[in-house]
Formats: C-alpha cells, sequence, structure tokens
C-alpha cells in the first residue's frame, strides 16, 4: 500500500499543478470530466457524489463552485423533484479542453507510457477489479437520465 501512495501521491502532484494554472482543484477537474464523459454531459448530484466518494454536501459545495465560475448548472429532473442533476456547461467544457492535452501529455509521460501495451491493459484490468469491489459506486448514474429521453 505504501508504494501505491507513493506512486498516487506523486502523479497527483504533477496533475494538481496543472489544474491550479487552469483555475481547478483536483476535486473540480474530476468532478468536470465525469460530467463530460456521462450521458447528456450530466449525472444526479447524488450519483456525481458516488462516483467521487464525496458526501452529498461535499459536491453540492464543489457544484455551488462550480456553478459560480460558469463551469456547471443544476437542472431539476423531471420526474423526481428531490433530485436534480449537475450539468457541464459549454464554458466548463472549454475548461477542460484548456486542461486536457497537458494532461494526457502527463499521464503519457508519467504513468501510461512508462508501461508496455501489454503491462498497461493488464494493470487497468487489475485496477477495474479492485475498483469494482472497494468502490462499486464509481460508475453511478452512467447510464441514460430518464428525463431526458423522454424529451
Amino acid at each position: 500500500m505504501g508504494l501505491f501512495a507513493e506512486v498516487y501521491t506523486g502523479i497527483a502532484d504533477k496533475a494538481n499543478a496543472k489544474f491550479a494554472q487552469a483555475g481547478l482543484s483536483d476535486v473540480d477537474f474530476e468532478t468536470l470530466i465525469r460530467l463530460a464523459r456521462s450521458p447528456q454531459r450530466s449525472l444526479r448530484m447524488s450519483d456525481l457524489a458516488a462516483q467521487t466518494s464525496l458526501s452529498t454536501s461535499g459536491i453540492t459545495r464543489v457544484v455551488d463552485r462550480l456553478e459560480r465560475d460558469g463551469l456547471v448548472v443544476r437542472e431539476a429532473c423531471a420526474t423526481d423533484r428531490r433530485a436534480s442533476y449537475a450539468v457541464i456547461t459549454d464554458a466548463g467544457l472549454a475548461r477542460l479542453q484548456q486542461v486536457l492535452p497537458g494532461h494526457l501529455d502527463d499521464i503519457e509521460l508519467w504513468f501510461t507510457g512508462l508501461l508496455s501495451p501489454e503491462q498497461l491493459s493488464q494493470f487497468l484490468e487489475t485496477l477495474r477489479t479492485i475498483r469494482d469491489v472497494v468502490r462499486p459506486c464509481a460508475t453511478a448514474g452512467v447510464t441514460q437520465r430518464v428525463d431526458a429521453a423522454q424529451g
């Protein structure tokens, strides 16, 4: 676990410096990237909290900040008045586009580029196996929005 923590911390420190240059924290980036890759570029707030391992109040604070910056908006759920969705805006996508090229270069330099294709494939498969046991909610809400599909 110590080796795993050292690797994660080393990569995260390098990534966080790039995020800060774009005015984002690591949690901001994670929130935006999860929204951008989700159906309709949105997730229920509860699913977003589950995916990021933040509490409901924690993700609310992150979304509040991103909303103030114009990077995310909230939309009410048409089928459940208790629920709402966080939706990435065009400005949020533009901010991601500002950060992603450098981030992907860093991932290649400090992670994927250090492994052969076979090593990387096996490593990612192993990580998914472990993730699915220790964080089964990590992919919560990846199905299409019910109210968006209706109209």
